[in-house]
This record gives structure tokens, sequence and C-alpha cells, in this order.
């Protein structure tokens, strides 16, 4: 989609550092405040005094997935599938496409007790946005809780100093479920971090904040009432926190969690916090209340106003630069950090009018990154991890403390998480491989000169369910010069690729010392191989390697079985696959509607091909609503396997039934205007129960 040039938009020469620091500082806010979400202020102080560092709790596991980091993750995909111009409407839909029903991502706490909840309920209801969230349809209570503010930092890196259009982006979005003061938040915590990239001091910065909200509002009341604070007292911040509590506390605010408040603690740790990014997000979290959101706030104005520098290695090495987040697109449920910045500065420069810059899935351009890699050694030692450089190139440089002969060093990053691996899951995070078997990884490399000559480097792949490796033929590395390795995963059967890496063997005598250089990883291709569903395991409310838009999906008597009302919905695969072949052997059980979904794109975009009612079957394109585009005569009964392949090439859809006698049917359709991208999957709709008893996706036929 063409974006139009923001002519009064400013990128700053250090503009991807500067979005990478940001995100970062988001994420460590959210992940130190996320123990200590509804403590008290009186909580901490008496049980843990002050806090200086991540507590102890969830040590050794991915951090959990939260909403203040998932939220912005689907509210920007609204740029992407609607442009610049986005609306709030566009922004409700955008939330349609990307959530669960009534899963994941959000608290579904009810409808009248969750903003969230409600809103979404409008949605599907058919009352878009804003409407959705406005105080003429939900009430001011319900309104004004903090969700319009904790998802607005986002806005602020995609127009960098441009307080009003960054606040203009956060409203439309806040207003989804939110509305008053609420709107007010989202404005003034976009407004802060455009401001950032121009701007250190927090005073300042809250001045920049104020001029974009109403001066008679209430958050500009509490916000104005903590500067009075810190100018009479700049020393004391638990002075301003009595104040606070004592004028504008939870008790004067009715609701779960009110934005009033909470306010005024992110105030609090800005002024306070005297421009330094430990002791502001310190500060933050001390205050308590809703920490997580606070926290996450304030880390994400301060990184972004003080850069990488300002950020201690303490808060950045346990993060390791990896970001779980919660959607019905599995494959983007799990990502580093840098991938996040990436797509920011990606949006942020077609704003300006500026080319989008072309990177691979996982560089070290960003200082210090690191992007979810690690090393294990067998009679190999990797000693340490750090960004590093040869030459002009970023690189991941790992150590070698000996690797003996015959011995082995892995260098690797992960592809899919089990939920046990994770600290918690409330937010149910579903994950998609990253990548698949057929596809062909490619990595650049460098042996540093001196290094023996007797290494060879080969790109492998684990597959989790079966606990093996694949791997390419080993490459001999020769020290002081580039390679590049590459690598076609077979077609593989019941697999699961939860690993991705470069391992490296020593065919010669002992090397001592040394280090070993990645400067890109990536993968492209299409998909190679077989599912009949005998390995995988119930996760996260559905099963292994799927997600689920709507319905009970579960594994029974060794298939997969879904249904129930609505249009019951489940994906696997990649949103960036193109042109393949989906098989999938289907049973229907009970209802008129059985498909095989391809180049999915949400809930609300996809195509589907399969069983339809009196005795026919349909070829349907999905956006918003399914509508049949090809339908033919075709008898089916209850209880019967039935084999369905769709072809997606171009804009030309081919779909064929085949029955157990070997009657078959075709349909073709070419789309005018069509999706060229997308997962595959799995669907029965309004009350059905269907079983797949196995399911193919491969390349094109040549």
């Amino acid at each position: 989609m063409e974006f139009p040039t923001i002519n009064n938009m400013t990128l700053p020469s250090d503009y991807n550092e500067r979005v990478y620091a940001g995100w970062l500082g988001k994420v460590i806010g959210v992940r130190f405040g996320a123990p200590l979400e509804n403590w008290t202020y009186e909580d901490i102080r008496d049980n843990l005094g002050e806090l200086t560092g991540y507590l102890r709790e969830d040590q050794g596991k991915i951090f959990k997935p939260d909403d203040d980091t998932a939220v912005p993750m689907i509210l920007v995909r609204a740029l992407e599938d609607y442009g610049p111009n986005a609306s709030a409407a566009d922004m409700g839909e955008t939330w349609l496409n990307y959530l669960g029903d009534q899963h994941g991502t959000l608290w579904w706490g009810g409808y009248g007790v969750s903003t969230e909840h409600t809103a979404y309920l409008n949605l599907v209801a058919g009352v878009s946005a804003p409407r959705s969230g406005s105080i003429a349809q939900n009430g001011a209570v319900m309104a004004e809780q903090i969700g319009g503010q904790i998802f607005s930092d986002i806005w602020g890196w995609i127009a960098p100093n441009d307080p009003t259009r960054a606040a203009d982006f956060a409203e439309k979005a806040a207003s989804v479920s939110h509305d008053g003061n609420a709107i007010y938040g989202g404005r003034f915590i976009a407004a802060l971090v455009s401001a950032a990239f121009s701007e250190r001091d927090p005073c300042k910065l809250i001045d920049i904040g104020l001029a974009q909200i109403p001066a008679d509002s209430e958050f500009a009341r509490v916000t104005g009432a903590m500067v009075e604070c810190h100018a009479q007292n700049p020393d004391d911040w638990r002075a301003a926190y009595a104040h606070l509590k004592a004028n504008f506390g939870y008790d004067r605010y009715p609701g779960t969690v009110h934005i009033i408040p909470n306010a005024g603690i992110v105030a609090i740790g800005l002024l306070f916090g005297g421009g330094d990014f430990s002791r502001s997000i310190q500060i933050a979290n001390m205050g308590g209340w809703d920490t997580d959101c606070n926290v996450g706030n304030v880390g994400a104005i301060m990184a972004t106003a003080l850069g990488l520098g300002g950020i201690d290695a303490s808060w950045r090495e346990p993060i390791n630069d990896v970001v779980v987040l919660s959607s019905i697109i599995g494959t983007r449920n799990l990502m580093t950090i840098p991938q996040c910045a990436d797509l920011f500065c990606a949006l942020g420069r077609r704003l300006q009018g500026e080319s989008a810059e072309s990177r691979p899935r996982y560089h070290f351009e960003h200082s210090g990154s690191t992007n979810n890699f690690s090393a294990r050694g067998d009679k190999g030692r990797p000693i340490h991890q750090q960004q590093s450089a040869v030459g002009a190139d970023k690189t991941l440089q790992t150590a070698v403390r000996k690797l003996n002969k015959k011995g082995e060093i892995r260098v690797f990053t992960r592809t899919y998480y089990r939920p046990k691996e994770l600290s918690g899951n409330y937010y149910e995070a579903c994950f998609t491989p990253l990548i698949a078997p057929g596809q062909t990884i490619t990595a650049r490399v460098y042996q540093p000169e001196g290094a023996p000559d007797a290494i060879k480097a080969a790109l492998y792949v684990h597959d989790d369910n079966h606990n093996e490796d694949h791997q390419a033929t080993g490459e001999t590395l020769t020290p002081g010069t580039w390679h590049t390795l590459t690598y076609r995963v077979p077609e593989l059967k019941d697999a699961c690729l939860s690993e991705v890496g470069i391992v490296l063997r020593n065919l010669g005598e002992l090397w001592e010392t040394g280090s070993f250089h990645v400067t890109s990883l990536d993968w492209s291709g299409a998909p190679d191989y077989e599912t009949t569903f005998a390995k995988e395991r119930a996760e996260s409310g559905g099963i292994s390697q799927w997600t689920r838009l709507r319905g009970y999906w579960r594994l029974e008597d060794g298939g997969y079985h879904g249904g129930g009302p609505g249009l019951c919905e489940s994906y696997t695969g990649d949103i960036r696959w193109t042109d393949y072949v989906v098989e999938a052997e289907i049973v229907p059980l009970a209802g008129e509607y059985h498909q095989v979904n391809a180049r999915v794109q949400g809930g609300q975009k996809s195509y589907a091909f399969g069983l339809a009612p009196d005795g026919h079957i349909a070829l349907y394109k999905k956006n918003q609503v399914y509508i049949a585009v090809a339908h033919a005569d075709f008898a089916w009964e209850y209880g019967v396997p039935y084999r369905l392949r769709l072809i997606v090439s171009g804009d030309t859809l081919k779909a064929t039934i085949t029955a157990p006698d070997g009657r078959s049917q075709s349909l073709t359709w070419r789309d005018d205007s069509p999706y060229r991208n997308g997962q595959i999957g799995l669907s029965t709709w309004h009350g059905g129960h269907m079983r797949c008893n196995w399911l193919r996706v491969r390349p094109l036929e040549d």
C-alpha cells in the first residue's frame, strides 16, 4: 500500500537505534512491573523495600505474553493493512482480524467488567469504532479505564518528532475500546514518545504531552498536580505519591483499573527519575497499582529519549531480545525486539516517503542486539555471546573456550516454544513454528584469521516432536573469509521445528580459544510437509502448532476435531507463504460446512474450499464475511472421509474433492483482487463438527 509523505515529520539520523531502544525499554518495563501488578505502594514497601532490578520470579524461563506488548503489535498492523489514513473503524477491524474470539491477548473479564471485552463484543455485534469504545455506548466508568494509555507508545515511534500526528494515531487506536480521559492518556503517551526523539527533559516532555489534551481534563489535572509536587519537593517522590493517593487514589475512581491514578504514577516516575532510565522505572514500579502498564510506559519514553546508552546491561541481558506475543497468527507470537523495531521503522519511513529497508529476519545492526540467539556445546564450550563487527558488518560473536576434536558447538535461535517454557501463559500464546520443512535457510558466517582450518559449519533445524536434527552437509570454513551457508530443509512428516542455527564441528586437533561470527540468518520458499496429528498435544486451549479463531478444537481418536457455533476456524503455517498446495482428509460429522483454508490473513481474510449444504461443494472468499465464488454439485455423507485439495497460485485458485469411491469434482476461480499470501487452516461453521485425519502442504508442481 502506498504511503503519502508527511512533510512535518523528521526522522533522526539514529532513528533505527532509538526505536529499538524505545521498544526494548517498553518490554523491560513490562517485565519489571508484571510480578507486582495490582500490588499497592504499601505492599511493595512493606514486603520488598527498594526495588533495583528484576524480581527472582520466573527466572530461567521465557517471559510470558502480556497485553501491554501483545495489543500494540496487533494495532500497528492496521497501518500495514489499511495504510496511513486508517480510521478508527479500520482499527476495530484489525482487532477482529487478529484476536481470537474471547481468548488470548486481552483480559476477557466479561461485558461491562472488562473494557476491552466490552468493546470486542460491541465490534462483533456490528457496533463499529469509535462508538464501540465510547462513553455514549459503554458509560464513563467503562470507557476511562487504563487501556487507552498502555497500548499507545508505538505511535510515537512511527511518527517521531511529530507529537500531534502520533497523538492522532493513538486517539484512533484507543477509541476502539476507550473514551474520555483514556483517549487523552493515549494522546499524552504517544506525544511524549514522539517528542523524546528530540527532547530528554521529562518536565519538558510532559509539557509537550499536556499540549495534546484538554487543559481542563481530569488527566491534565492529575498530571499537573504531580508536576507541582515535583516543583515543590523534587527529591521526595513518596510525598508526591502520598498526595496522589489522597487526592486521586483508587477510592475516587470506579472500575477495575482506572486511568487517572495510574497516570499520576507515570508522571511521578518520569519527573522524579531525574532523566535516568533505571531510577525512573524503579520509582514507577514502587508506586504500585497497575505496575506492568505504568512501568512499561515510563520505560518506553525514557529509553526513546536516552537511547541504548541509557539502558544498563542488567536490564537487557535477561531479555535476550525476545518478546512473546498473542494473536491468531502463530508465527507472529514469537518475535525479537529488533524485528518489532524494524516493523515500526519501516512504517515510519514509509510515512516519510522513504523506502523501507530490506533486512533478513535475524541481523545484528542494532547496537548490542542478540536477537534471541543462544549457544551450547558437546565437547566444546561457547562461553559468551555479544554483538561485534567484522569490518562494516555487525555480527553476533560467539566466544569459544575449547572445541575438542570431534566436538561441536551450536549457535541457534528458537523457532517454537512449548507453554511450559514460558514463565506463564495467562494470555494464551499459541505458536506456529517460524520455519517449515521444505524451506531454504541462508546464513552468512565468518571465522576469524588464526582459527583452525579443520572447522566445518552446517545449517540445521531441530525437530522437537522426534527430538532429532536435520542438517546440511558441513562446509569447511576458511579463516578470514565470509561464507554463505544454504540448506533446504527436507520434506518431513509430523515434525515440529523448534530451533534453527549453525553447527560447528572440529575435525582437527583441539581448538583452544577463538570466536565465530554470524551476521544474518533467514529462510524462504514454500513449505513441504505432512501432519497426521500423531505427535501433536494439547497446548494453550488448543493443540500444538495451531491457533484458533473460534470453536472447540482438540485431539480425539487420533484426529484433529473442531466444531461449535459460529465460524469455527483453526490455523497453522506462516502468513508470509504465497503459492502452495494444501490437501486434507476431512470427515464431516455434523453440520453442513466443512472446509480447508488457504492464504489466511487473519479471522477476516482468507479463502476456503469444501463441503456445502444440499449436496454441494463451494469455494469461498472471506473479506469480513464469506462469499461463495464458485460451487458445484457433489453428493456427500456424514462419517465419510473426503480428500480436499486447494491450489493457490498467483490470482488463481483450483480446488478438487475426491471421495473414497473415486468420484471427484473440481472448481477453478480467478480473483481480480487476490490475497497474495497467508496461512493454511481448517474450518467448520454454524454448529458443525468435523475431523481431519491428515493435512499436507507442499510447493506447486513444476
